[in-house]
């Protein structure tokens, strides 16, 4: 049952026990409706108690019927909330742990409130870019005050109980046993006549309500420009504050079902279910049993791996640090250090905590101090010969059991899995940089990664705080093998007639964190050129614009070097649009006989974000992503493409992948075609008016 009845003494009990958050799912729904009419059927029931089960009140929503018919089949949560508010004998909410979404506006509609300390108390559902729609909008001003309500509404975030204890919103902050407490005051208000309060009686009080509403607007529209949700949610308050409580609860529900149609909440809710969806293996069953991870080893300090070890000591897993040399070594430390005094600077880290971080690193300059590792993770130059050497010295002190796990980029895992005798124990974890920052982890499954390899690493990564994504071995995995034929769009738009300022403004303005090239200028040139250099040589087929070698060959390798597609000044990281580089493209195009033309900011973004999609799709047809999500999740995680816009493959899914091939074709009709191989896929779910994602 996903509700529990009980009488004590006069009180009934109602317990949602719906795991792990009781989410309130239809049956849920289903069993409050029926505990309160089966409470007010019983004249021995004076008063009710509603509470949650196990580690939470309620989260809110059942997020595995969200997009099916029991989401808003009848008792909706609004009817739930009706039954409540409505029972003649009163309600009382005793939270604990988590009141969140509906959670906290089935809380909202009882007659009391009492919470245990601790509980995380919020209306999260702006981030799934929607509104509280069961009278969250109009309950929380008039129980804790407009500025309180309309900063945890647009913001979403979590606020802990007891800050909330003298708000309003709680009758009493309970420090003792919880559920003995919530009888007690359950028998008292029983013991009182009626009618008992609701929360939609009282009056929003607020010495300036029209200045408040407006200054937040304001600044929603700077901080939430791509995001209609948050602008919505101020204008559902204003509502209440101007109209009363139900005609503020009718334009609450008209907006709430205005922002589930949007391409943003879309996107919003596209990652929220992605991230949880990278985690699941198609045939990795979800009890698979997992390696114990109490210790970790990162071969090279540098900025890899540097960055790697912070992200294990921050989960307080100790690392041993490897490096050849004792200077490479003292270099890596003093980085770590310096990045956790910036923290402990900006008032986020505690000085002892970051002396209690520091002391989890061994450094060592010894293969043999490795032996206790429970996952030894290199992090070395990028060179198969270099990565031969490690793993091959690896399979000597490694003990059995150990997992094995490379940071290459590119490189094929079963390569190197290949220069140990345990190849089964062998993966990449791909991170980004700076690793111990970006969340992206693509963990690389070689043909021969055993099961239980897999399901370990992706159980570390939550602890990690990473979001990983499971990609089969190609080159460049998912990531950078799509970002290469986004780039090589990118350099053909200069060869025919765009400027970087002008590609990198566009694609900007579509919402990309970074533009092409000025994310060049940053990563270094030379990385790029350096990959090139090995695609000539392995594919001497793939026609590359040769613009990028020629920036090259003047030393100009971005950021680093004071000049790449841009000119930079020393201490300031703004990229300057360079006649220099200008007048090298326009050379560059008359020797090679391209008449320049105008380029438009449309033709810039399709055929950049198209190209990410085309490569995407044939990922996906090879195996080495398993769903689509998973692309979007690579690339709203690693790689800045605009969250509102729900990651490439979403994004072809709004604009129809009719669309999107009838537009790569008439590409791929003009110069540099040969960079356009439709992606099968697309043209075939094209035809059947389907999209990546169902």
């Amino acid at each position: 049952m996903a509700v529990d009845y009980t009488t004590h003494d006069g009180v009934a009990v109602i317990t949602l026990n719906n795991p792990p958050v009781n989410g309130l799912g239809l049956s849920t729904r289903a069993g409050i409706v029926e505990g309160i009419e089966r409470a007010q059927n019983d004249p021995a029931i004076k008063a009710i108690v509603l509470t949650g089960a196990g580690k939470a009140f309620s989260g809110g929503a059942d997020i595995t019927e969200f997009n099916t018919p029991k989401a808003t089949q009848e008792p909706t949560l609004a009817t739930v909330i009706k039954a409540v508010e409505g029972s003649a004998k009163p309600v009382v909410a005793a939270i604990h742990s988590v009141a969140m979404g509906g959670g906290l506006e089935l809380a909202l509609g009882a007659h009391y409130r009492i919470a245990a300390p601790g509980a995380q108390i919020a209306l999260p559902e702006v981030k799934l870019g929607i509104l509280p729609g069961a009278g969250g909008t109009q309950r929380l001003p008039r129980a804790i005050g407009l500025e309180a309500a309309l900063n945890m509404i647009v913001s979403g975030a979590p606020v802990m109980s007891e800050k909330l204890a003298d708000s309003g919103l709680f009758d009493e902050v309970v420090q003792g046993d919880l559920a003995e407490a919530a009888l007690a005051f359950a028998r008292k208000v029983g013991a009182q006549a009626g009618p008992h309060p609701k929360v939609r009686d009282r009056k929003i009080e607020h010495p300036n309500a029209a200045g408040f509403i407006q200054f937040a607007r304001n600044t929603v529209a700077a901080m939430a420009k791509n995001f209609p949700a948050p602008g919505k949610c101020i204008d559902a308050v204003e509502a209440g504050v101007q109209n009363g409580f139900d005609k503020g609860l009718a334009f609450e529900r008209e907006c709430f079902i205005a922002l589930v149609q949007t391409p943003e909440s879309r996107a919003l809710r596209h990652a929220f279910f992605g991230e949880r969806a990278a985690s699941k293996i198609p045939d990795v069953p979800s009890d698979t049993v997992v390696r114990d991870i109490r210790q970790v080893a990162v071969i090279g300090a540098g900025t890899m791996g540097g960055g790697i070890a912070m992200n294990f000591i921050n989960a307080g897993i100790p690392v041993t640090l490897l490096e050849t040399k004792q200077e490479a070594l003292d270099r890596g430390l003093a980085t770590i250090r310096k990045n956790y005094e910036a923290t402990v600077k900006k008032g986020k880290l505690k000085p002892e905590a970051l002396e209690q971080r520091m002391a989890l690193i061994t450094p060592t300059l010894s293969y043999d101090d490795l032996k206790n590792a429970d996952l030894i993770v290199e992090a070395v130059f990028e060179e198969l010969g270099v990565k031969e050497q490690v793993f091959k010295r690896l399979d000597e002190v490694a003990k059995a059991g150990a997992i094995l796990a490379s940071n290459t980029s590119t490189l094929d895992v079963d390569k190197i899995a290949a220069f140990t005798k345990r190849p089964q124990d062998v993966v990449g974890m791909h991170f980004f940089s700076p690793a111990n920052v970006m969340k992206l982890l693509e963990v690389v499954r070689g043909k021969e990664t055993a099961k239980d390899v897999l399901a370990t690493v992706m159980q570390l990564a939550k602890k990690i705080k990473k979001t990983a994504v499971v990609s089969g071995v190609c080159d460049g995995f998912i990531g950078n093998r799509m970002i290469e034929q986004y780039i090589r769009q990118a350099l053909f738009m200069l060869e025919e007639g765009a400027l970087p300022a002008q590609v990198d403004r566009a694609i900007e303005k579509f919402g990309f964190a970074m533009g092409p090239f000025r994310m060049s200028d940053l990563a270094g040139n030379d990385i790029g050129w350096a990959i090139r250099k090995r695609r000539y040589l392995e594919h001497p087929d793939m026609h590359y614009s040769k613009i990028a070698d020629r920036l090259c060959e003047t030393g100009r390798f971005g950021q680093k070097t004071g000049g790449g597609w841009y000119d930079y000044k020393a201490g300031d990281r703004t990229a300057y649009p360079s006649k220099v580089v200008d007048d090298m493209i326009g050379a560059f195009s008359k020797e090679a006989n391209v008449e320049r033309r105008k380029i438009g900011d449309e033709e810039i973004v399709e055929r950049l974000v198209f190209a990410l999609v085309n490569e995407g799709a044939k990922i996906l047809e090879e195996g080495i992503a398993s769903k689509a999500s998973d692309i979007d999740m690579v690339y709203l995680t690693g790689y800045g493409f605009p969250l509102h816009r729900g990651g490439p493959m979403l994004y072809a899914d709004t604009v129809g992948l009719y669309n999107v091939e009838r537009a790569i074709r008439r590409y791929a009709a003009r110069t540099n075609g040969d960079a356009w191989q439709l992606a099968t896929s697309i043209a075939e779910l094209a035809a059947k008016g389907q999209g990546f994602n169902g």
